[in-house]
């Protein structure tokens, strides 16, 4: 069973800001790079997402490491994947919202 997603404001917002940074900061080629390596983890935490483990920070959440430099954590909630944050990793994790 794939389920569907949800994104939350707060990961669009997440993903809006890593994408303006890597078009001021990186050729196009990076950024396409980028697209495709979430929407390939995407299709499998869609297909399976049980298969991630639940984060440390907040056991509601799961995490996918998308990258050294990137985390996507989500909740599986009413039969829907919610995306909650796309997380820098540079940055403290104390700063999530809950």
């Amino acid at each position: 069973m794939a389920y569907k997603f949800f994104w939350t404001d707060e990961a669009i917002s997440n993903l809006e800001e890593i994408l303006d940074y890597l078009i001021e900061r990186w050729s196009q080629k990076e950024v396409d790079k980028f697209k495709h390596k979430l929407r390939k983890q995407l299709q499998l935490i869609s297909r399976f997402p049980l298969m991630f483990p639940v984060s440390n920070y907040n056991s509601r959440l799961r995490k996918a490491v998308l990258s050294k430099q990137t985390t996507v954590y989500f909740e599986i909630r009413d039969g829907m994947i919610y995306i909650a944050y796309l997380f820098v990793n540079k940055k403290d994790i104390n700063r999530i919202k809950e």
